[in-house]
């Protein structure tokens, strides 16, 4: 196997103009690989540490020359000369080097931006395509497609609070990725034309849904099911319905308090609302309902949900198997989201999804609102064989560059 040459680390920007990391590893054998990394905006407080600097005199503090030069000065002096053969032991020896709980010393951003760009190398060495390699390295199952999240309406904090649901999601019901692109790319574009006809904003949020100003999350559910089936496609039978609530966003004090409406509602109240809406709007996920720790209201609408429909921690695991066993044991989820920059590794990234299968949780592989044009997380839901990749609308390049990746391994290329 091939050993590390080099590596080296640069600042680029994200998909809102915000700095992140690129990082390169140079092989002795001749070959260059390059990983970007993707940033939150409604992070959990569980996530591993993303490194800023801090310094208000570049990019309002959110520079991140600070991480750049851990990758460059202390992580690269560490692994140069390394074989690429066990990069689980490469990943740990990062998280050693680090010494923290949370990745705060070097940062997440940092270490993640290494490990993932050693597998590309690896790949690549052995002149394997990604999600190949990704699978006969880390999994045992066979690889297969996952079902499509597209992030049609934009909600929250990813569209300045026009209402308070963050994310109004369809899941068409194809398993192969060019029919389910097919099918959530007509009915976006459907919705567009319907939001022209009542000269609604047709503007999109960070993640590239749509961000009118409607009055309530009903109007959104019945936007969407409107401008589907004006097309042919039916609401339960051609796609589901799923939100990312993002609960902790509007949880203050102790208390929801709905931002659109400045109402505060309990935790029983909120239940009650979600309840309505499955039955309503047939609801399939629930994804961030409650707050990140308040475990009490997760279980308890565990309780009372239709076994079928999910429930997916996102910011109450963080991609975390600390978490994840707690959940496990409070009967607080039945899916998870993986979002390998909350962790750090590649080598936790598997470690989770290997729980989650363990638990019989359904996994849904997820992208960021800051985003970069690196397709990775689709050769890894592939390769994971994965139920679901949530990666955003359909527009915006920094989305659909994970979808196209997809299409080209659907086709062999």
């Amino acid at each position: 196997m091939a050993k590390i040459k080099n590596i080296r680390a640069i600042e680029i920007l994200d998909s809102r103009g915000k700095p992140t990391l690129r990082t390169f590893v140079f092989l002795d054998d001749g070959t260059v690989a390059s990983s970007s990394i993707p940033s939150g905006a409604s992070t959990g407080s569980h996530e591993a540490v993303e490194l800023r600097d801090n310094d208000s005199k570049r990019y309002h503090g959110l520079g991140v020359l600070k991480a750049v030069n851990n990758v460059n000065e202390i992580i690269a002096k560490k692994l140069v000369g390394q074989p690429l053969d066990k990069l689980d032991e490469l990943d740990k020896l990062m998280i050693d080097l680090d010494g923290s709980e949370n990745k705060s010393v070097l940062g997440a951003n940092a270490i993640l931006s290494v490990s993932q760009a050693l597998i590309k190398a690896a790949a690549q060495s052995l002149k394997k395509p990604l999600w190949q390699f990704i699978n006969e390295y880390y999994f045992e199952a066979k690889p297969r497609f996952p079902r499509m999240m597209f992030n049609v309406i934009n909600g929250g904090k990813h569209a300045d609070w026009n209402f308070d649901i963050q994310e109004f999601i369809i899941i068409p019901q194809r398993q192969l990725a060019s029919e389910s692109i097919k099918v959530g790319s007509e009915i976006y574009h459907s919705i567009q034309k319907n939001l022209k006809e009542k000269k609604l904003s047709i503007l999109v949020g960070d993640e590239g849904g749509f961000s009118p100003i409607l009055n309530s999350n009903e109007e959104a559910f019945q936007l969407i099911i409107e401008s589907a089936k004006n097309i042919g496609y039916e609401n339960g039978k051609d796609f589901k319905l799923a939100i990312d609530g993002a609960a902790s966003e509007f949880f203050s004090n102790g208390k929801y308090i709905l931002k659109k409406d400045n109402k505060e509602i309990t935790g029983d109240e909120l239940i009650k609302y979600y309840l309505e809406i499955e039955n309503k709007y047939g609801i399939y996920s629930f994804e961030d309902v409650f707050q990140e720790d308040d475990w009490e209201n997760w279980t308890k609408f565990k309780t009372q949900l239709n076994q079928n429909e999910l429930l997916v921690g996102d910011d109450l695991f963080c991609t975390n198997t600390k978490r994840m066993g707690i959940g496990f044991e409070k009967k607080s989820a039945n899916a998870t989201i993986i979002k390998p920059n909350q962790i750090g590794t590649i080598k936790e990234t598997v470690d989770a999804i290997k729980l989650a299968k363990q638990y019989n949780w359904l996994v849904a592989v997820s992208h960021r609102s800051g985003e970069t044009e690196d397709s990775f997380i689709a050769d890894l839901a592939y390769a994971a064989g994965a139920d679901f990749l949530k990666t955003g609308s359909l527009s915006r390049s920094e989305r659909l560059a994970k979808y196209n990746r997809l299409i080209e391994i659907e086709n062999n290329l």
